[in-house]
């Protein structure tokens, strides 16, 4: 798709420092196309509760006039951060006022947009929206695009904060949405109940910081930690990640060293897992500096606890890890079964165990060197490839004669990783 102008409106800001998934979607757009990228506006409660913080107050200066709201930040890019301030409604229980709220915010945020849109030169443009469900639901109706592409990469509904109005709201998008894009095939599939428009697009990735041949320097305190090293990288979060599963690893097998490098939630912190000497926390590290952490281990781990949160989320993180060239043992869910041929999988500690001593013995070139070329055949112009086709088989099949009511044929799942 090319000369084409595209709307995104994220809940990740353009300037988080880490990478983004709607960023790098909008860079990939930006090479051919024109693309507005909306933040998240701010509302009474975020105000409220974070105003000393620096990026709040950033984007305070610009509600306030005290700053630009539109900028030209690359070639083909404009970054909207809006001049309104949304009200938090998500604690009305009535869904009738939750609504009119709702669609108060929708239109201030949707007239935003328009303005910025013209100052751009946007005559007519596509929407995607990332995952933005508050106010979404009113989008499609105020702006009118073109296409209304509904991105979506977490299955959000086990978070508390969703669990009021998420769900009927989030069914709604997606079934006025003229077409869904999923990161994973769990996530087509729960889309698929609202919408027979729904594709599996695949995962786009960064890993340029991620090279198995690089030189990396043994960093100072993995260096004390004997081997085998049995590594993770990430947020340590018990959300998402079994510390049952990890108590039980470290116990049964004192001789490997485990090794957790990123910060962590309360639970980590009092967990039991502080008082095993063979566990070793080494604290939150800059990206730049996780692949030689990758580089100094020997086998990188996901154990991923399943629930509604994680089990069909895209774990970025073995990309991350297979473009290091190790092995990698990760928990047995419906995403992770794409990474079949080159992730040892488990669903269980018995099988964690079993798989833990295969992946150590796992000394082969041929086997690290398919795990790189796979890892790096998930690029965002794959992803968004497959989002341009199937935009067009959508507006393809909404052009043609409707002789009969079967479901159009969908983007294959694997087409970006053929």
């Amino acid at each position: 798709m090319h000369g084409q102008n595209i709307i995104i409106i994220a809940q990740q800001n353009w300037d988080t420092i880490i990478g983004t998934n709607p960023r790098n979607m909008a860079k990939e757009f930006a090479r051919h196309n024109r693309v507005l990228y909306v933040n998240m506006p701010l509302d009474v409660n975020t105000v409220l509760r974070g105003h000393r913080e620096p990026g709040v107050r950033k984007r305070l200066r610009v509600l306030l006039g005290q700053a630009e709201d539109l900028a030209q930040v690359e070639p083909n890019v404009w970054v909207l951060t809006t001049r309104v301030l949304l009200m938090s409604a998500n604690w009305l229980k009535s869904r009738h006022l939750f609504s009119l709220v709702n669609q108060l915010n929708a239109w201030l945020l949707a007239k935003s947009i328009r303005k910025a849109a013209r100052a751009a030169g946007f005559d007519s443009y596509y929407l995607l929206q990332d995952g933005l469900i508050y106010p979404g639901l009113e989008l499609k109706r105020l702006l009118k695009p073109i296409q209304f592409i509904y991105n979506i990469r977490d299955y959000v509904m086990g978070v508390p904060y969703f669990q009021r109005h998420g769900p009927w709201l989030e069914a709604a998008i997606i079934k006025q949405a003229d077409l869904v894009a999923a990161n994973s095939a769990y996530l087509r599939d729960y889309s698929l109940q609202y919408n027979e428009q729904s594709f599996d697009i695949g995962q786009g990735c960064v890993l340029s910081m991620y090279q198995a041949d690089g030189t990396y320097a043994l960093p100072p305190d993995l260096a004390a930690v004997p081997h085998p090293r049995i590594g993770y990288t990430g947020y340590l979060t018990s959300l998402r990640l079994d510390l049952d599963l990890l108590l039980t690893l470290a116990r049964q097998r004192p001789h490997w060293s485990l090794v957790l490098v990123g910060p962590e939630d309360e639970a980590f912190r009092r967990s039991p897992l502080h008082q095993l000497p063979n566990v070793f926390f080494l604290g939150t590290k800059s990206p730049n500096e996780l692949a030689a952490y990758l580089h100094h281990c020997d086998v990188c781990i996901n154990p991923q606890l399943i629930n509604d949160i994680t089990i069909g989320n895209y774990p970025l993180k073995i990309d991350e890890y297979l473009a290091m060239g190790r092995p990698v043992v990760a928990t047995h869910t419906r995403a992770m079964e794409m990474f079949a041929d080159h992730v040892y999988l488990a669903a269980d500690a018995p099988a964690w165990l079993a798989a833990l001593e295969q992946a150590l013995a796992d000394h082969s070139p041929q086997r690290s060197a398919a795990q790189i070329a796979f890892s790096k055949s998930h690029t965002w112009e794959a992803s968004v490839g497959l989002l341009y086709q199937a935009m067009t088989e959508v507006a393809k099949h909404n052009t043609a004669p409707q002789l009969h009511t079967g479901v159009p044929a969908t983007v294959a799942t694997n087409a970006a990783h053929s």
